[in-house]
């Protein structure tokens, strides 16, 4: 049973971090990089450990190489001198170092070819793993590009679709208002018929009348003469006077 709690654990905080990585992905790729760098650092250690190994090794050589010479002309010193036992044993030392000179030679052969190698290797794995890092951003790249792009396009289909809605509520709304007005101008129109419009023109021949009637008397009071008052008295003839009759007897 706790096996199995632990286990369902073990799936949850997989599930989690799943998640995590899946909406963090550059975090995961920086942590690659500084995991490459980690494990560029431990090569080279491991390299320069081997590279001493070399430089030990030509070392060793360069040794034995100089011993041989040195050993080389005491036995043929001691040839010439007649010590031959004493150049026998110096033929023997010389026969060893010979023999360490020929190993450390080959050892030093296959140290070169295997720093070589390894680093290559390296640089090979560097390379890999830089170009992966620089593809898989490209990748985030495109892949948020085409996300961006996949939102866009999804609100420009929503704004079309809502645009469309909206022409049709406005539609309705412009049809609605339309049957108002031409309600309100029936309206109107019937309302305009069913006035009297004689009795319109009879208060309007009204007001007319009083309005010249008041006019004539403020004209009167004030001694005004109109136009017409003087046209009249140019168009009616003067009476003319009857010549005076003389006084006298009236003639029988």
């Amino acid at each position: 049973m706790f096996r199995r709690i632990v286990n369902l654990i073990k799936g949850f905080l997989s599930l989690f971090i799943s998640g995590i990585e899946r909406q963090n992905p550059r975090a995961l790729i920086e942590a690659e990089k500084e995991n490459l760098r980690s494990q560029i650092a431990r090569f080279n250690d491991n390299l320069a450990t081997h590279a001493g190994f070399i430089e030990r090794l030509l070392r060793q050589v360069k040794n034995l190489e100089e011993k041989e010479r040195t050993l080389t002309a005491k036995i043929a010193a001691n040839i010439k001198a007649g010590n031959r036992e004493v150049a026998g044993q110096m033929a023997l030392e010389l026969q060893t170092v010979k023999s360490q000179l020929e190993e450390n030679r080959e050892q030093l052969v296959v140290a070169e070819e295997t720093y070589k190698k390894l680093v290559k290797s390296r640089d090979v794995s560097v390379q890999e793993a830089q170009a992966k890092i620089e593809k898989l951003k490209r990748l985030i790249s495109e892949t948020e590009m085409m996300e961006a792009q996949a939102e866009l396009q999804e609100m420009a289909t929503g704004m079309i679709s809502q645009v469309g809605g909206s022409g049709d509520t406005l539609n309705r709304v412009e049809e609605y208002l339309q049957e108002r007005r031409d309600k309100a101008a029936g309206r109107a129109r019937v309302a305009s018929s069913s006035i009297d419009i004689k009795e319109v023109e009879l208060k309007e021949a009204e007001q007319t009348a009083l309005a010249e009637q008041a006019l004539q008397e403020f004209e009167a009071a004030y001694g005004f003469v109109t136009p017409k008052e003087e046209e009249k008295k140019e168009e009616t003839p003067v009476a003319k006077e009857a010549p005076a009759k003389e006084l006298g007897p009236e003639e029988k």
